[in-house]
């Protein structure tokens, strides 16, 4: 999610013509997702853990904070290098609503993972084996389908907010971390007591294999991977019906003229995620 991925707008954008060959195969990505990975799941986890160690200093609300926090820190730090997306729900919608190449899905999904493992095995080591390691279970009266409801509709915002800083030039793209971070920040603190928002396979699965906490965490691998592939399609629908308000129509003379219709004005359409 970068001025390549997230603003939409970047000032030396590389389209598919420009990118040099040698450049195509690079491995900085990769790393980026890790690291950016392991920071989301090393802070946000790391802040349940010693909330927990703390007897509630932080508090839920801080931890919503930590995790919002975190996301923005790494999408200024990382988004010109990976794209920042730190979340294979997210990579995932990118592919389908055609912003990013099927052929680095795999290869973002196990940095992610392996970032987001790396952080709870560290979390264990200094902490101990504290509250599962920052593990999402739900925890509503609702049991099980109840967090899987609230997980779906949480990671249908959080990828409609980055598609819409990802993808169309009429967002305002220098404030794309901050508004992505938000709504984390902002899913975290409402939904977090219920359903643990996590909002990302990675985010869960690191420390479910380091803690070995199993408990429904089909959960939280199936439902950010629907709750994301529809927030990217629906908002990708909205941008190109707003596209389509500017139709091209003959003038008196035979020249091809624009027919503005309201006053938006047509999104320039530019790729998501790395250069390709």
């Amino acid at each position: 999610m970068t001025q390549e991925t997230v603003s939409g707008r970047p000032e030396h954008a590389m389209t598919p013509s420009t990118v040099p060959v040698h450049s195509q195969w690079q491995w900085p990505p990769y790393v980026a997702e890790a690291i950016g990975t392991f920071g989301l799941v090393f802070a946000g986890c790391g802040a349940i853990m010693i909330d927990t160690l703390s007897k509630g200093q932080i508090t839920h609300v801080g931890v919503g904070l930590v995790f919002g926090l975190i996301i923005t820190v790494m999408i200024y730090s990382l988004g010109h290098v990976s794209g920042a997306h730190f979340n294979p729900a997210v990579t995932l919608g990118f592919v389908l609503a055609r912003h990013f190449p099927v052929r680095r899905l795999a290869g973002y999904w196990l940095a992610q993972l392996l970032g987001a493992a790396l952080a709870a095995l560290c979390l264990r080591v200094l902490l101990g084996d504290v509250a599962h390691l920052g593990s999402t279970v739900p925890m509503g009266s609702g049991g099980t389908w109840q967090s899987f409801g609230l997980e779906v509709i949480l990671t249908f915002f959080l990828m409609f907010v980055i598609m819409a800083m990802a993808t169309d030039t009429r967002a305002i793209g220098q404030a794309a971390a901050l508004a992505i971070g938000s709504t984390v920040a902002l899913e975290a603190i409402f939904a977090g007591p219920v359903c643990g928002a996590s909002m990302n396979p990675a985010r869960s699965l690191g420390p479910a294999l380091v803690s070995g906490t199993w408990t429904d965490q089909w959960v939280y691998l199936l439902a950010p991977l629907l709750g994301a592939v529809a927030g990217a399609l629906v908002y990708r629908l909205l941008r190109d019906a707003g596209q389509q308000r500017h139709m091209p129509i003959l003038s008196e003379n035979g020249l091809c003229e624009q027919e503005h219709i309201g006053t938006e004005s047509r999104p320039k359409e530019q790729g998501a995620g790395v250069a390709e």
